[in-house]
């Protein structure tokens, strides 16, 4: 298989991504736009260029060719940089208003904004290293026309690099490098250089047949593979190798240029690999792995809160009232300043952790920054000094003087000059906080004066200058947080610090205390004050969390109030709203003919505002009543059939439904459907039961005057619709089925124009009688009913129409007329008709074919007989949501649509890798061990899908349901996929932008004509078999493929494709689609098939060929479905320098397809994500976004909101779902505004695609570092100086884990990413850079967020073990003694803290959001119903998952990505499963807190109040039970007694199973154990240091309790601690000899084994009848001293872990992981013992199937059974 030629461009002519720019005279739609045509002219200008030696030059080729020949880019980058310019500039151009004088050539002023757009990064760069721009344009017009070409010349010679670039686009200023350096060399051949050394023109240094990819990129490639290579694969200390980043800010001084030099310089330092040599080292940066990084990086936020911690405990301690009594006191005030002492201590550790962590930096090139860290030190140090002199002092005079005399004072006064100098840095920080924009000012200028000044503060980097927000903004976020601190320095105050001065003081006043063991320091007990106060302080310093959680909801409520959220949030708001509908649709999805210049004036700003409000309260009635003849009725009703069509065509709303929602059309071309109707024909979702109410309404008016009685019904717009409407119809229908030249219809027609001429003089009333029109309503019934019925009777009908004209002719006419009367005023029959009754052989019923007609019948009869208010239509829950959504965010703000031509471009771009791309028949029929198969389980949860679904293929032909399973079968498979977690949904999401492109392309364009017309076809083609519009997937010969598949897209005129086309692209980077279309994986064809059926979709992946013996050629490959030619083509592909995966998989899938993409703007979208039609209407409008001004900055990443679509699977994914819910919708809102700290998380953000393609691309990559590699888009985005808003009037749809082992590891994935945050040079710049406010934002709903749920955790632990130390060592009953009421403070702080633990504060921001969106009501009860569902138990289990993982990275490391599933979850999951998952998580922890208030409640004197105890430990408790409990009650069948039997014997099989070199975690105890240590292995010292500090908490245990058994005899000796490790060794040495005589007797000599454990036994019980002899031993003591000695075993095996490597080579290492084996077995018992228990209890498992199934349940589906797994028989 050797390298594929490069193929030649004869033989690829046809063959184009989106223009064939190649073939300008192509029939492609896309071409008929000048602007095309105008940039590939300006590229073809070559003109007098001097051509590239050593290749012949073609006539065709343009200046990309000419760049390519001279330095050496590859072909098909220069087709794929080619296609990117031209769309762009004739995009740029096309949007241009007013437009320009010469359409076909290209704009000066759409290049020059391109270029400085694009170049931006490049020449900030050059002005921060002091460089020359080697863009050489002269500011005059005078050489206009070459200034152009040269613009095009530097625009494209940027792309062609960046392009081609690979890995390194990573490392924008790499690239910036680059691009200076061939720059200049272009330069040098425009400007006809001549080269000194040859006399030769000159001739750029690297050029050849791919010589930038071999010679440039692969150098660098290389090396950067290197580095990631030195990391072993991740595990490697962070400091140990240069990631990205360190690449990257090696660009950042002018040593690059030195070192690298230009062509590179290979034998540069920069390239040194390995170890050995003068090799660079990190950058900018040093990753060190430790908890000092949360001081580190948000310094100012600790020292706020110790300073106030120690102002406040000195205040406190005089117990006043209130603090400032206390501090008019001299004394007190002089101690306060002792803060300072603390100040400026902080601030030296601050100095001697950068250099601690920085000091790697320092090399020779870098000296400054060394004796920069070295002086910082050193003044730290000196400050504490000179305040200790100061105020030594003060205290001096004072007690010389013996009190606080004027001299004292002025030593006080002094001191606080002093003081005054220490804090100006931060007084001028303020200073420039009021003023942002001078602090902007500051940083963005790179003047040598301003580093010089603030070279002490921060080291010079490139990014994060200039980050203050405008003035406003200031104001808003300051004021949020004032509140915030004021409310938490109060409640710390007075709830907090102060009551436990009292305590405190009672215990250390406590003399001769009766300690219960041996106490070390016995004159003092500060240990224990100091346990008291542990708790309290942690909670101290975590609880601003709580206080912003409150606040931020109620701001983002506000927020959310004044966006107009959640106004309709049922269909009965949106009846009240829907006249203003159409005009809402108008206004905001149509474009304005605006003039020219009104566009943005401040005048029209307040008429757009005006214009919203009348819209939005209906006032002055803007939408002009749409009578039935406008084009806006028009246009409103084929947009709203088109929404509900797909509606139809995704089967969630029926047939029936789909006649109650849509506007029907008139239909010209059949005289008996073109029904002429003065009113517009509102869905009869709206007119039901408004024709009935007008009736009763005539006959009890009977007797009021014309006018009175319409003044009356027309009041109300429908009622008057329904009328009008209902009265034309009759007409209409009854001379449809009348023939046509009969005598019967010119009576009716007579009949009819008697009553309009009555009307009209408005006498009505007067010669009608109004009480017969009930009983006309009567039998215009019974005929409609006749009419409709499928076997039509004519002779029923005859009769009905003659009982009917009888009752119109003799009741309804006021006046009696004669026969002959009735005869001469036309209305009976003339001549005798002896021969046939009236209405006999006149009638004839259209044929039952003629669907428009019958529908129109239909109509008629449902707007006659409803009487249900349809509260209920459509049924769907979903749609009804999705029809409220979306009016709803039309009445909310947002920007003017331009028209599809003049909108920006945009492109989506999703990553995958081998998830699920269409459920295959197996996956769907395939049962668990349950009998439940996936099918079985979609139709049950989405019963009403089902319906529709099987109504849709009845309709299409479908005669059994058995077909499904053979000609139906893609069908059903697409079905299912739609409702799962597929590529399938999401790229039929991400179509909808293309269909709705289209569709408003053609609205843009259509006359009036067009649209009548339009909505006659399509009226009458939706419901005709042949061309069905409904199906979403139709056999090819019902319709050509090319078409997008909407009815709409019948009526398009050829151009809308091409424009949408134009505007939109879709890539889809599956990774490894090559391999797999090797394999013949199924993957591979359904791709394929999605490409063939959606013609904006591209597929991009990685490409290895074989080239030679070993080596591997990769190439980024670009393919598409060609629709001439039937087959897959390939467009582009572009060599790779080698495999694209150095670091997280991820970030280099995108990276590798983001070149494929197109337009302004890249939507990034995961492959859990769907789309919706409405939704995508709007997508003009967010894209406009992008020129408004947001503060001071443009945005730069435009937030977009989820909707969560995976909550009614399951209670626990309705938890998880209501839990995101909140985050990305009310918590962004606040964090967008007015906090201004919007970062990127998750996926449905637009991102500006040239402000980030050149700085580093939509995400990072190093490797574990940016394991969570979103955020860090938003990190980059932030520090680079953009801008990140927050847009709810769109949503996507997002799918999310629904198991709780699936839940579990993704907030582990999370978790573990948050703890690789901290450590990263982001963060600490965000830190640092941010003004205090938004830090404190940044850090509390970022790391903070974590790093708090730890803090939760913790306090608990620390409120335990200082219980016990108290219990256990007599402190707590001496206290009691000495003072009764001393108890009651301690109870009141030990409550006070755990009302957190509720996690009340959790569910706060969900109650406000919910409530916003859908009423306070119904907020409460979801509220109510979440807690008996357990909810509680879920979140505390989930704040376990969260702190242990993040604590865990942040001390050890090992953070990896985890696939989450993204199936459904209705298998049980095995105990022995779940334990692995959670053994060391939740289960140790649990059983270790279980065991602690155990102890404390046979220990403590205060716990004998069984009241008291309750109330201070339940909720430890809570917390103990959830997480043991919680993994089995979300479980399926978690509580089933023969699954649990069962469960149990699985797991004593894999704890026992001694497994080969090849088993898995799963299946073996070994091999699991081995990995759950796998951080150990690759932590630091440090980590292994404190790891075995903590490891030493288990031995306190036994420290306590020896003193408290019966052998201990009341002795306090330490001789009795001691004493009792010679039991631990002696059971020790028992285990030893037992498990040496099984090892070496078990299987040969039985007989010996059972000998040795017969003496053991004896041995025993000897012993133990001695103790009770001869000591004061009690039997008791057996079990007691268990509790003392189980955890010592446990601590021992901890520490063994940690020291493995020593232990490992010797005997010891054997009896450990015996020993360890045997603790696993009894946790496990211990947790499987309450599972056990409950499952026992009968009724247990359906209560935990309806807690688990609630809202499945709740819609009477069978869930018990699936869970049961008896599936009806019926069932395929």
């Amino acid at each position: 298989m050797n390298q594929r030629p490069q193929p030649p461009s004869a033989k690829n002519d046809d063959v184009y991504n989106i223009i064939p720019i190649h073939n300008l005279l192509d029939d492609h739609p896309s071409l008929r736009f000048p602007e095309v045509r105008a940039a590939a002219a300006a590229l073809r200008a070559v003109g007098d260029l001097r051509r590239p030696p050593f290749s012949t030059w073609e006539p065709h080729y343009d200046l990309l060719d000419w760049l390519a020949l001279f330095f050496g880019f590859q072909a098909s980058n220069v087709n794929n940089q080619r296609e990117h310019l031209v769309l762009h500039l004739s995009n740029a151009q096309m949007r241009l208003s007013p437009p320009p004088d010469n359409i076909d050539t290209l704009d000066p002023a759409v290049l020059r904004r391109f270029r400085r757009r694009l170049l931006k990064n490049y020449t900030s760069w050059c002005s921060y290293l002091n460089l020359k721009s080697n863009i050489w344009l002269s500011d005059s017009s005078r050489n206009a026309s070459g200034d152009h070409r040269r613009e095009l010349l530097y625009v494209s010679l940027y792309l062609l690099i960046w392009g081609e670039s690979a890995n390194i686009r990573f490392v924008p200023e790499c690239i910036c490098y680059i691009f200076h350096n061939i720059a200049m060399e272009l330069n040098k051949i425009l400007e006809d250089y001549i080269d000194e050394n040859t006399g030769r023109p000159f001739l750029p240094s690297v050029s050849g047949e791919n010589a930038y990819l071999n010679k440039i990129v692969k150098p660098i490639y290389d090396t950067i593979k290197a580095e990631v290579d030195n990391s072993r694969n991740g595990t490697a200390p962070h400091s140990a190798w240069r990631n990205y980043d360190d690449i990257n800010e090696y660009f950042w001084s002018k040593r690059c240029f030195e070192k690298l030099k230009w062509p590179i310089d290979l034998g540069s330092n920069f390239f040194v690999r390995g170890h050995k040599g003068k090799k660079v080292g990190k950058t900018g940066f040093v990753e060190q792995r430790s908890f000092w990084n949360l001081f580190r990086s948000f310094d100012k936020l600790w020292i706020m809160l110790i300073l106030f911690l120690q102002a406040a405990i000195i205040v406190a301690w005089q117990e006043t009232t209130f603090p400032w009594q206390a501090l008019k006191d001299t004394r007190i005030q002089v101690r306060c300043l002792t803060v300072f002492f603390t100040w400026s201590a902080l601030r030296f550790l601050q100095s001697m952790l950068d250099a601690g962590m920085q000091y790697s930096l320092v090399t020779r090139e870098t000296k400054s920054l060394g004796i920069r860290m070295v002086l910082k030190s050193l003044v730290a140090a000196a400050w504490i000094v000179v305040f200790g002199v100061f105020y030594g002092r003060i205290l001096s005079k004072r007690n010389a003087d013996r009190g606080w005399t004027s001299a004292a004072k002025s030593r006080i006064v002094n001191f606080l000059q002093v003081a005054v100098v220490f804090i100006a840095p931060e007084l001028l920080a303020l200073a420039l906080f009021v003023l942002p924009w001078i602090r902007n000012f500051l940083e963005n200028t790179n003047w040598k004066i301003f580093y010089l000044l603030s070279w002490w503060f921060q080291s010079k980097t490139f990014v994060g200058r200039g980050l203050r927000e405008g003035l406003v903004d200031n104001v808003k976020y300051t004021l949020f947080w004032i509140v915030v601190l004021a409310t938490k320095f109060a409640f710390s105050y007075f709830m907090q610090i102060k009551p436990l001065i009292a305590p405190t003081k009672t215990l250390l006043d406590l003399k001769n205390i009766d300690y219960e063991w041996h106490e070390f320091f016995g004159h003092s007990n500060r240990f224990a004050v100091g346990l008291l106060w542990l708790p309290v302080i942690l909670i101290y310093l975590m609880d601003i969390q709580i206080w912003y959680s409150i606040y931020s909801s109620f701001v983002g409520a506000a927020v959310g109030l004044f966006d107009h959220l959640g106004e309709i949030r049922n269909m009965q708001q949106l009846r009240l709203r829907f006249q203003f509908f159409a005009s809402a649709i108008q206004f905001n999805l149509m474009p304005e003919e605006q003039l020219l210049n009104a566009r943005g004036t401040f005048s029209s700003k307040i008429k757009d505002a005006i214009h919203r409000l009348k819209l939005r309260y209906g006032l002055g009635r803007p939408f002009k009543k749409l009578e039935s003849n406008q084009v806006e009725a028009y246009k409103f009703a084929l947009i709203w059939n088109e929404i509900i069509n797909v509606f139809r065509e995704e089967d969630i709303v029926s047939d029936h439904e789909v006649e109650l929602l849509e506007l029907p059309q008139n239909d010209d071309k059949d005289p008996k459907c073109n029904w002429e109707i003065r009113v517009i024909q509102w869905p009869c979702l709206l007119l039901c039961n408004e024709l009935l109410l007008a009736l009763s309404q005539a006959k009890e008016l009977v007797d009021a005057p014309d006018r009175w009685l319409w003044y009356k019904i027309g009041k109300t717009e429908y009622r008057r619709c329904a009328v009008i409407e209902s009265y034309d119809s009759l007409r209409h229908f009854l001379l449809a089925i009348v023939k046509y030249d009969s005598e019967e219809r010119s009576i009716i027609r007579i009949f009819f124009q008697e009553i309009d001429e009555w009307s009209r003089l408005e006498k009505f009333t007067k010669n009608y009688n109004m009480t017969a029109l009930h009983r006309i309503h009567e039998k215009v019934v019974h005929l409609l009913d006749l009419v409709l019925k499928p076997n039509k009777d004519a002779d029923k009908v005859v009769n009905s129409l003659q009982a009917l004209y009888e009752t119109a002719i003799r009741d309804f006419l006021k006046e009696k007329r004669s026969n002959d009367q009735l005869k001469e005023d036309g209305l009976a029959p003339q001549g005798t008709m002896s021969d046939r009754l009236l209405f006999q052989n006149a009638v004839e019923l259209p044929s039952a074919s003629n669907d428009k007609f019958y529908r129109r019948v239909r109509r008629l009869h449902t707007i006659l007989t409803s009487r249900d208010s349809m509260q209920k239509v459509p049924e769907n829950l979903e749609a009804r949501r999705r029809i409220a959504f979306f009016s709803n965010s039309l009445f909310m703000n947002m920007p003017h649509a331009p028209q599809v031509e003049k909108m920006m471009a945009f492109s989506v771009l999703t990553p995958y890798y081998s998830e699920e791309v269409l459920y295959s028949k197996e996956h769907l029929r395939t049962e668990n061990e349950d009998g439940i198969s996936t099918l079985f389980y979609l139709k049950t949860i989405y019963a009403d899908d089902w319906r529709n679904f099987l109504e849709r293929m009845r309709r299409e032909g479908m005669v059994s349901e058995k077909e499904l399973w053979t000609n139906r079968l893609r069908d059903l498979r697409l079905w299912a996929s739609y409702r799962g977690q597929t590529l399938t949904r999401t790229v039929r999401g991400m179509m909808y932008y293309y269909r709705a492109l289209e569709m408003l392309a053609f609205l843009d364009s259509a006359s009036e004509m067009d649209m009548r017309e339009g909505s006659q076809q399509l009226g009458s083609m939706r419901y005709s078999n042949n061309v069905d519009g409904l199906s979403s997937e139709r056999s090819p010969s019902s319709r050509s493929l090319s078409r997008a598949n909407s009815s709409v897209s019948l009526l398009f005129k050829g151009h809308e494709r091409g424009t949408a086309l134009m505007k939109y692209t879709y890539v889809v980077a599956c990774q490894i689609y090559g391999s797999q279309k090797a394999k013949k994986d199924p993957h591979a064809e359904e791709i394929l098939y999605l490409m063939k059926n959606n013609e904006a979709l591209r597929v991009a992946y990685v490409d290895e060929v074989l080239s030679g013996r070993d080596e591997k050629d990769y190439y980024s490959v670009l393919v598409k479905f060609d629709q001439k030619l039937q087959r897959e083509v390939e467009i582009y592909r572009v060599k790779l320098p080698g495999p694209v995966k150095l670091g997280e998989g991820k970030p280099e899938n995108q990276n590798h397809a983001i070149i494929f993409s197109r337009g302004d703007a890249v939507q990034t979208i995961d492959m859990n994500q769907d789309n919706y039609f409405e939704e995508a209407l709007k997508i003009r409008n967010l894209l406009e976004e992008f020129t408004r001004y947001y503060g001071i900055r443009k945005p730069t990443i435009l937030g977009v909101r989820e909707h969560i679509f995976t909550g009614s699977v399951s209670s626990l994914a309705w938890f998880m779902s209501a839990q995101e819910m909140s985050f990305v919708t009310l918590g962004q809102r606040v964090l967008a505004n007015p906090l201004k700290v919007r970062m990127h998380y998750g996926h449905p953000d637009v991102f500006d695609r040239f402000w980030f393609l050149t700085r580093g691309g939509i995400s990072k990559a190093s490797r574990v570092i940016n394991i969570s590699e979103d955020i860090f888009a938003g990190f980059n985005c932030t520090l680079r100086g953009g801008n990140v808003t927050h847009h709810e009037y769109i949503q996507v749809g997002k799918g999310r884990d629904v198991g709780l082992n699936q839940i579990s590891m993704f907030e582990a994935k999370v978790a573990s990413g948050n703890g690789e945050q901290i450590l990263s040079r982001d963060v600490y710049r965000l830190g640092h850079r941010l003004d205090f406010f938004r830090m404190l934002s940044f850090f509390y709903t970022t790391v903070g967020f974590f790093f708090n749920t730890m803090m939760i955790l913790l306090t608990v632990y620390a409120f335990l073990w200082g219980r016990l130390y108290l219990a256990l060592s007599g402190v707590e009953g001496s206290a009691l003694a000495n003072n009764a009421d001393d108890n009651k403070a301690l109870g009141t702080i030990l409550n006070q803290q755990f009302i957190i633990q509720l996690g009340l504060f959790t569910a706060l921001p969900m109650v406000v959001q919910s409530s916003l969106e859908f009423g306070f009501l119904n907020a409460l009860w979801d509220f109510i119903t979440m807690q008996l569902q357990l909810s509680s138990i879920f979140y505390t289990f989930s704040m376990g998952t969260r702190g242990h993982y993040f604590g865990r990275t942040v001390l050890h490391g090992g953070a990896k990505y985890r696939a989450t599933g993204r199936g459904f979850v209705v298998q049980h999951k095995s105990f022995a499963e779940n334990y692995r998952l959670y053994a060391r998580s939740h289960f140790v922890k649990a059983v270790e807190l279980g065991l602690i208030l155990t102890v404390y409640a046979s220990y403590s004197p205060v716990a004998t109040g069984t009241f008291v105890y309750i109330a201070l430990t339940i909720s430890s408790w809570f917390l103990v039970l959830s997480w043991i409990l919680g993994p089995f009650i979300f479980n399926p069948s978690g509580f089933d007694w023969l699954k649990t039997v069962y469960d149990f014997d699985e797991f004593m099989n894999w704890i026992w199973y001694r497994g080969g070199v090849f088993t898995k975690s799963e299946q073996s105890w070994e091999k699991w154990w081995d990995e759950e240590q796998d951080h150990l292995r690759t932590t630091g010292l440090w980590g292994k240091v404190l790891e075995i500090i903590l490891d030493l908490r288990f031995f306190f245990f036994q420290f306590g309790i020896v003193y408290q058994l019966g052998i201990a005899a009341g002795s306090k000796s330490i001789a009795v601690y001691l004493l009792s490790w010679i039991y631990v060794v002696v059971a020790l040495v028992l285990y030893m000899v037992v498990a040496y005589a099984r090892d070496k007797y078990a299987a040969k000599e039985h007989v010996y084994y059972r000998l040795v454990q017969f003496l053991v036994i004896i041995l025993v019980i000897v012993v133990i009848i001695a103790l009770l002899e001869f000591t004061q031993f009690k039997f008791i003591d057996l079990f007691t001293s268990l509790l003392a000695f189980v955890p010592t075993g446990w601590g021992f095996i901890s520490i063994a872990q940690v020291l493995r490597p020593f232990l490992e080579k010797t005997m010891l290492w054997q009896v450990v992981v015996s020993l360890a084996r045997l603790y696993d077995i009894m946790f496990g018992v211990i947790v499987m013992a309450p599972v056990a228990l409950l499952s026992w209890l009968p009724g247990f498992q359906n209560m935990q199937t309806k807690i688990l199934f609630n809202q499945a349940f709740s819609r009477g589906l069978h869930i018990s059974q699936i869970v049961a797994g008896k599936k009806p028989k019926a069932d395929l």
